[in-house]
């Protein structure tokens, strides 16, 4: 029977202390909500002696969230202890969770005591808590740092006054996965009463190994990770929730635990932390950032559509997500194919061949390609193979235009095999386009309607152009024309009107 291992979220107190990152009382009511349906184990509301707007924001999670425990962190000070239980005596299973640092450096320089010292306001803190509730949390803060025999000492003695949970902490994420992984197993073979207690765990992200040295941690028998969302936190950040309880879910045979998360939470609860902290998250962070799940290379996009373990370890589905296909410059006419088939287009090889050119075209430009630019590149290819073969084919545009230059266009065109060059003044780029067009094709044309849009917005947008104009003979031709470039959409859309034309005379 797999091991349950419990996730205790901190992304509301250590999280919020990353710079910039400062909730209001509403939004840490908003997260702590999400973060009790996607059932954390323990929700660390904050830090109640902090100030009376972190007290407020405790005291009003933890009368409004159920099924956590809701815990509030205090030093391992009486004053700390009861300000934090009088914010959580609220909750329906509250929790104290008191510290105090363990490492010699921290001793001598910060806290200016002895070992002895300290180890007697452990104790004395955690019975002080215990007579509040029955779920006390001692943290041994920089446990990693610390002497292992010490350390133990420590343990056993906060066990004995009644801490249920030990956390043991790679509070500036020195340790290396290994040596953590080896004092957590030291400490469960060297303190008598260590079954008494859960052994937690807390790390950082200093060296990039919070999550590899908590999953460690448990591999050697913790039965607690501390974690945030996103890996949101002081410094470099703390270990990432997600990727913690995906490597349980994935690897699920590999540690032999699991957890109470409902995963399919987890990409709606990162978006809610990243929007409401204003921490935007990484594109190729694991599990929850934009590019976990997407594809773009030809042959990975392949792979995935075959058969989606090809390339995907995990199912996106797990988490709230889905697999996107990016089309790109690297992306092949499977992924074009598959993409435009989804929406009800069918094709031939050439057309598809000439789709899927183009697109690559303009991801050599604008980088990403959207559905919009997909769709608009595939209508274009497709009406141009519905009116066959044109009499009018474009080889050069050249326009001049400025604040004090009278704008001229140059145009150049093979016409029925034979080489058209006209040039013409306007009263704008695209009159003047209009008025040389007309000197090519020999015959008055009169622009009635002109309108552009972009297909996706932004200044690198496929330019979109419609037109609606007449002949001689009154006759109205609506055409469009599709490019990066303004003048070259419209260009092409007089183009094809003409061609349009020609059709309509040789019938």
């Amino acid at each position: 029977m797999k091991r349950n291992v419990s996730i205790f979220d901190t992304t509301l107190r250590d999280g919020e202390q990353s710079p910039g990152a400062t909730l209001t009382t509403d939004e840490k009511v908003k997260i702590a909500l999400q973060l009790a349906l996607l059932r954390v184990d323990t929700i660390e509301a904050g830090f109640p002696i902090a100030s009376n707007d972190d007290f407020e924001a405790v005291k009003l999670v933890a009368q409004t969230v159920d099924g956590p425990y809701v815990a509030g962190l205090c030093r391992a000070v009486e004053k700390d202890i009861s300000r934090a239980w009088d914010a959580v005596k609220h909750a329906a299973k509250p929790c104290i969770h008191t510290f105090i640092a363990t490492s010699d450096i921290h001793l001598q320089y910060k806290l200016k005591v002895s070992r002895e010292e300290a180890l007697a306001m452990a104790v004395s803190a955690v019975r002080f808590a215990r007579n509040c509730t029955d779920r006390v949390e001692f943290s041994a803060e920089d446990a990693s740092r610390s002497d292992w025999d010490y350390l133990c000492r420590v343990t056993e003695a906060v066990i004995d006054a009644g801490a249920s949970v030990v956390n043991l902490p790679d509070t500036v994420g020195y340790a290396e996965p290994e040596e953590f992984g080896r004092m957590i197993r030291y400490v469960r073979e060297h303190v008598p009463n260590i079954d008494d207690a859960v052994i937690s765990v807390h790390c950082h992200n200093d060296l990039g190994l919070a999550v590899a040295n908590s999953l460690e941690a448990v591999r050697n028998g913790a039965g607690q990770v501390e974690c945030t969302v996103n890996g949101i936190g002081e410094r470099a950040g703390n270990a990432s929730l997600e990727e913690l309880v995906m490597n349980f879910k994935t690897r699920a045979e590999y540690f032999d635990a699991d957890t109470n998360i409902d995963t399919c939470q987890i990409f709606k609860t990162s978006q809610m932390v990243s929007r409401l902290t204003g921490i935007t998250i990484q594109r190729n962070k694991a599990i929850v950032g934009r590019n976990a799940f997407a594809h773009e290379s030809g042959i990975h996009q392949h792979g995935v559509l075959s058969n989606p373990l090809c390339y995907e370890i995990m199912n996106p589905e797990m988490i709230g997500k889905k697999t996107e296909i990016v089309v790109g410059k690297h992306s092949g006419k499977h992924a074009v194919r598959d993409g435009l088939s989804s929406l009800g287009y069918t094709f031939e090889e050439h057309q598809l061949n000439t789709i899927t050119e183009r697109i690559k075209a303009l991801a050599d430009k604008q980088k990403t390609v959207l559905q919009e630019d997909i769709i608009a590149i595939a209508d274009d290819v497709l009406n141009e193979s519905r009116m066959g073969v044109a009499a009018v084919k474009l080889e050069e545009v050249t326009v001049t235009t400025g604040n004090k230059t009278t704008p001229t266009a140059v145009i150049t065109v093979d016409y029925a095999g034979e080489k058209k060059i006209a040039a013409a003044y306007g009263a704008g780029v695209i009159d003047a386009v209009a008025k040389a067009m007309t000197k090519v094709y020999g015959a008055p044309l009169k622009l009635e309607e002109y309108e552009l849009k972009a297909i996706t917005g932004g200044t690198d947008a496929l330019a979109d152009v419609s037109v609606l104009f007449t002949d001689e003979e009154g006759r109205e031709y609506h055409t469009r024309g599709l490019d990066e470039d303004i003048v070259m959409a419209s260009v092409k859309a007089l183009v094809n009107g003409i061609n349009q034309m020609e059709r309509e005379k040789r019938r």
